[in-house]
């Protein structure tokens, strides 16, 4: 297998100033955001647009400083990780249940639309039905 250098360095960095921030964003369950997941180990979803960010669907709001999200991806691989959730920036888009992660709202930055309900109770039903 072929691996990826990836800039760890780079990411520490950034992961510094997002640290520090100060400014905690409003959010809520179902904003479609990006968030800065960074650059990570092995096979584990990183942040690929600028700032290391991604978008992600917001499943769980614990508070104003943790949230529970997901990751989005444009790839259409057909498994059971991968839930399609329709047109997201004007992609289809779909998200990868398997990377579920509990974030800062620090890493949160710009929302980019709010799921439609029915869409996302589909969503939270497949995420439960593979724990």
């Amino acid at each position: 297998m072929i691996e990826v250098q990836k800039d760890f360095d780079g990411w520490n960095k950034e992961k510094k100033t997002i640290h520090t921030r100060e400014d905690i964003l409003l959010y809520h369950e179902r904003d479609v955001r990006w968030c800065r997941l960074g650059t990570n180990i092995g096979f584990e979803q990183d942040g690929t647009g600028i700032g290391h960010a991604r978008p992600v669907l917001v499943l769980k709001a614990f508070n104003r400083f943790v949230c529970l999200v997901v990751p989005l991806t444009t790839s259409t691989k057909q498994n059971r990780y991968y839930v399609p959730i329709g047109l997201v920036n004007g992609s289809h888009a779909s998200v990868i249940i398997s990377q579920l992660r509990l974030v800062d709202t620090k890493r949160l930055t710009v929302k980019i639309m709010v799921l439609n309900k029915a869409r996302f109770d589909e969503i939270r039903k497949t995420i439960k039905e593979m724990l």
